[in-house]
C-alpha cells in the first residue's frame, strides 16, 4: 500500500492507499483547516473571531459547521468536551506551538471554566459571551481525518497523532506497548504523556477539566477508544480520561472500546474492548 506523510496540526500525518492526486488533495484539506482553526496561526479565523468585540460575529460558512460539531460534541458528553477553553489553555502555558513549548519558571494562571452553553451558531451568526475565547482542537483534527478518509476511492487510512480512521484492517501501536488489530473506522488516544510542559516547576497537559480550568488530574496517563469514526472516538476518549475512574462505566454506557492506562503500568479496558485482542495481535507481529 502507498504511504504518504507530511506535517499539519503540530503532528505527523500518514496516508495509506492514496493516489498522488489524493494525497495532494488530503495535505490542502488539512492545511486549509489549519488556517482557519489553529490558534498559533495569526491570521486564522479563529483568532480573528476570538478577538472580535461584541457578542455576535459573522463567521464563514465552514467555521459554523465545525462549531456544530463542537457543540454537538459537547452535548452529547455533558460538557466534558468544551470549545470555550481557549482562556484556560493559555493561562496554563498552551500559548504557542508545543514545538516552542519551553520549561517556565512562572507559575501557571488560574484558567477560566467552560462555558460551552454560551456559545451558538445560527447560520453564519456566532454568538458568545464575552470575554469567551473558543478553542476547537476538541474536533477540529478528528473531523479532519474523517474527511480526509473519504477522498480516497479505494481502501487506505489516515492518521494525524493519535487519530487514526481506516477502511482497511491495520495494526496499530497504542501507548503502553502495546499493538492492537483495527479492522476499519476510527481509533483515538488522549493523553496528557505527550503534550506537556512546566510552568513554575510542575508539569502542565492540553486536557482541561471545564469545572476547573485547569489541566485535568485524572489518574489515566492515557485513554484510546475505538468507534465507527475518528471524531466519536476522539470525543469518546477525551470525555472518558476526563471523567477519571468512571470512565470506563461511561464508555460501557455507550457500549464502546476504550483501553485505560494508569501511570504505573498496566492497562485497565471497558467490557467491550476485546479480551486478548492486544497479545495475539503482538504474536502475529513478531
Amino acid at each position: 500500500m502507498t504511504r504518504h506523510t507530511f506535517h499539519a496540526m503540530g503532528c505527523e500525518v500518514a496516508v495509506g492507499g492514496a493516489t498522488e492526486e489524493e494525497a495532494e488533495r488530503i495535505r490542502g484539506l488539512f492545511d486549509v483547516r489549519d488556517r482557519l482553526f489553529s490558534r498559533f496561526v495569526a491570521a486564522s479565523e479563529l483568532n480573528r473571531v476570538n478577538a472580535a468585540t461584541g457578542g455576535v460575529v459573522v463567521v464563514s460558512t465552514a467555521f459554523a459547521r465545525m462549531v456544530e460539531v463542537a457543540l454537538d460534541a459537547a452535548a452529547r458528553t455533558d460538557g466534558l468536551v468544551d470549545p470555550t477553553l481557549g482562556v484556560a489553555l493559555e493561562a496554563a502555558g498552551y500559548d504557542r506551538h508545543f514545538d516552542e513549548l519551553r520549561q517556565d519558571p512562572r507559575p501557571p494562571e488560574q484558567g477560566a471554566p467552560g462555558r460551552w452553553p454560551d456559545l451558538g451558531v445560527s447560520g453564519r451568526m456566532l454568538r458568545r459571551a464575552p470575554g469567551t475565547r473558543i478553542d476547537l482542537n476538541g474536533v477540529v483534527k478528528s473531523r479532519t481525518v474523517d474527511d480526509a478518509l473519504r477522498l480516497l476511492a479505494g481502501p487506505g487510512f489516515v492518521s494525524a497523532g493519535g487519530d487514526l480512521a481506516t477502511t482497511t484492517p491495520l495494526d496499530v501501536a497504542v501507548p503502553g506497548g502495546a499493538v492492537v488489530h483495527v479492522k476499519s473506522g476510527g481509533l483515538a488516544t488522549s493523553s496528557r504523556a505527550k503534550r506537556r510542559w512546566q510552568r513554575g516547576g510542575k508539569w502542565q497537559h492540553h486536557l482541561i477539566d471545564p469545572g476547573t480550568g485547569r489541566p485535568s488530574e485524572s489518574l489515566w496517563t492515557d485513554v484510546t477508544v475505538s468507534a465507527g469514526s475518528c471524531l466519536d472516538a476522539d470525543v469518546a476518549a477525551k470525555a472518558a480520561f476526563l471523567l477519571g475512574e468512571v470512565g470506563p462505566y461511561w464508555l460501557d454506557e455507550r457500549r464502546l472500546a476504550g483501553r485505560f492506562v494508569l501511570p504505573w503500568g498496566g492497562a485497565v479496558f471497558s467490557t467491550g474492548w476485546p479480551a486478548g485482542a492486544e497479545r495475539e495481535v503482538a504474536s502475529r507481529c513478531a
